[in-house]
């Protein structure tokens, strides 16, 4: 019997299931929900505490007789954090002629009362039975349909006074259009919700509209810069939409950056690079500060250190491959045309004799080495500058330009120029560093620099975006203002993108060429600026005070992105991969070059 009873009690008994590890696991890991929640959550009559984010929901419960269109905006592109949800029911159109039914009569009662106690016609109620009326024949001739419509607003801040301000400013503007609103009052939770992408309407407050004036709450309204193809530019501040554009779909490929110091154009423009690479183009970069040495090692690209004691050398002389279409007669012209304008700026300006003397001494250098218009000179052998010295010094009247020539030949500066071409640039990414080269002659290296590019650019058809870091130093002559603006000009036609960056925007624009190239810029990229140059950029651009203020209250890489008619407020983004490529904060770079040494180290 003892063991009858015992075996009836552990029946009874629940029967213990082990809990194997795996399933301990199963139990203590975190699901989609825990993750997206937040760690908090208190409910108070007007707002909702979401950790540390305080939220408060509103709905509208009035609008005007007429919405106009694109009312919403203001309110969609207000540079705050909000949540919108609009909430649309149809009505049975049977249903709603039968309730239109019942109130065309009251409103016609209301109005066959007045009259028969002799008062004045109330204008309100003759509008609405005329509003009525043509609602009515709207809704029979299948011209509208009626719904009922819910708009709720969810309003996002880290503090009370964060929210009370923001709702002050949305209210003072719907208030304007006679759009009413209300606070959800012991309703935070359901209007919370009803705001969230679930498609649940919880708070049901709803006001009858037909059609036409539904179609004005369209939301998408703001500006945005997205197209179908391209790279990221950045995010717009006004919606956080993302600028995705490509300008090789432009009228023109070329580009310009006006932004002070330390405002974020290097950083953008490096990015563009970045992204550039990834989709086939080829870039070419004129660097004045060897701020891309890291990008080019990241990418696997070829630097040339250009300076007095560099093993990189370019004759200015070397004459492109002539293609098919074009006539070599038209090509030594133009390059004889170029190296005037260099002699210009290397000998401190030329008077008109001496301009004809420098373009006749030209010519018979080349003519030396068989180079002629008359036939194939591809694989001829180009003269070098002391050729042309040698040349100009038996022509009368050239002593003065010889002897200023002379440094360039035998003097100081004679291993800069006076050797053949040894570079390649048959590569994806190039970038010339003139940071080495001394500031009177900057300038003749990027002109020299930029020629032979350009003569590159033309023997080959490719899609090419050429960089020119502080272009400020082109424009400060004429003659290199000049060229670059014929480059910029004509770089369509050989798939070539012109990007211009600088600081010294008062002296780009002073440029008789400044205004030409800004004009025949399809993009422009306007960062951070100082006070004394705003002025000049706001009638540039045609910039309204808002805009002008953005400027000059931006944060690094924040400002205005311009592409053909439309611009927006952006603010540029990277990756973390991508921010450790190409970022030139002199204290990140000593982090990065830390973590390479001990890495190193580790190594050994």
């Amino acid at each position: 019997m003892a063991l009858l009873d015992f075996l009836n009690r552990k029946r009874q008994e629940p029967e213990i299931v082990p809990v194997l590890p795996k399933d301990i696991y199963r139990q203590g890991s975190l699901n989609l929900v825990d993750t997206i929640a937040p760690t908090a959550l208190k409910i108070s009559p007007r707002e909702l505490e979401l950790g540390e984010k305080f939220v408060r929901a509103f709905y509208t419960i009035s609008y005007p007789r007429f919405l106009t269109d694109s009312w919403f905006s203001p309110v969609i592109n207000l540079d705050k954090v909000l949540d919108v949800s609009i909430f649309i029911h149809p009505i049975e159109t049977g249903q709603a002629l039968r309730a239109f039914q019942k109130k065309v009569a009251e409103v016609q009662s209301q109005i066959n009362e007045r009259e028969s106690r002799g008062l004045v016609r109330d204008p309100l109620l003759d509008t609405a039975y005329q509003d009525l009326e043509t609602l009515r024949d709207s809704l029979q001739q299948a011209q509208e349909k009626l719904f009922e419509v819910g708009l709720y607003l969810a309003l996002y801040g880290d503090s009370k006074e964060e929210i009370d301000k923001t709702e002050g400013d949305i209210r003072g503007i719907l208030d304007a259009k006679l759009v009413y609103t209300k606070p959800a009052l012991f309703q935070q939770e359901q209007g919370f919700r009803s705001c969230l992408p679930l498609g649940s309407d919880e708070l049901m407050v709803h006001s009858k509209l037909n059609s036409s004036p539904i179609s004005s709450f369209f939301p998408f309204v703001s500006f945005d810069l997205t197209s179908d193809r391209g790279i990221l530019y950045g995010l717009n501040r006004h919606n956080s939409s993302l600028i995705l554009f490509d300008r090789f779909s432009l009228e023109n490929y070329n580009s310009v950056v006006f932004a002070k110091s330390g405002s974020g154009k290097s950083y953008a423009t490096k990015l563009e690079i970045l992204r550039s690479l990834m989709f086939g183009t080829n870039v070419i970069v004129i660097d004045p500060e060897r701020e891309y040495d890291q990008l080019v090692e990241a990418t696997g690209g070829r630097s040339f250190h250009i300076s007095l004691s560099s093993e990189h050398h370019i004759n200015p002389f070397d004459l492109p491959p002539i293609r098919e279409d074009e006539n070599p007669r038209d090509i030594l012209r133009s390059n004889i045309i170029t190296l005037v304008g260099l002699f210009r700026i290397m000998l401190g300006g030329l008077s008109p004799e001496e301009d004809a003397i420098i373009d006749r001494a030209i010519s018979e250098t080349y003519a030396l080495k068989d180079i002629t218009g008359d036939a194939d000179f591809s694989g001829a052998e180009p003269p070098l500058l002391s050729d042309f010295e040698q040349v100009l010094s038996g022509m009368e009247g050239s002593e003065s330009l010889v002897e200023r020539l002379s440094k360039y030949t035998r003097g100081t500066w004679a291993g800069f120029l006076n050797q053949p071409t040894n570079i390649d640039i048959n590569q994806q990414f190039v970038v010339f560093s003139v940071r080495d080269m001394e500031d009177e002659l900057k300038p003749v290296a990027m002109y020299i620099i930029t020629h032979y590019i350009w003569n590159a650019v033309r023997h080959e058809l490719k899609k090419r975006l050429l960089i020119i870091d502080e272009a400020w130093w082109m424009m400060k002559s004429e003659d290199t203002a000049s060229f670059l603006y014929s480059v910029a000009k004509r770089g369509r036609k050989y798939y070539l993108g012109v990007a211009t960056i600088t600081q010294d925007v008062e002296d780009f624009l002073k440029s008789p060429y400044g205004r030409p190239i800004l004009t025949n810029s399809s993009l422009q990229l306007l960062l951070k600026q100082s006070t004394t140059t705003i002025d000049v950029l706001q009638q540039t651009f045609n910039l309204t005070d808002e805009e002008k203020y953005l400027l000059l209250e931006a944060g690094v890489g924040e400002g205005l992105f311009f592409a053909g008619l439309k611009h927006v407020a952006i603010k540029v983004v990277a990756s973390y991969t991508e921010d450790q490529i190409i970022t030139s904060d002199p204290s990140q770079l000593l982090a990065i070059k830390a973590e390479k040494d001990r890495h190193a180290a580790e190594k050994q």
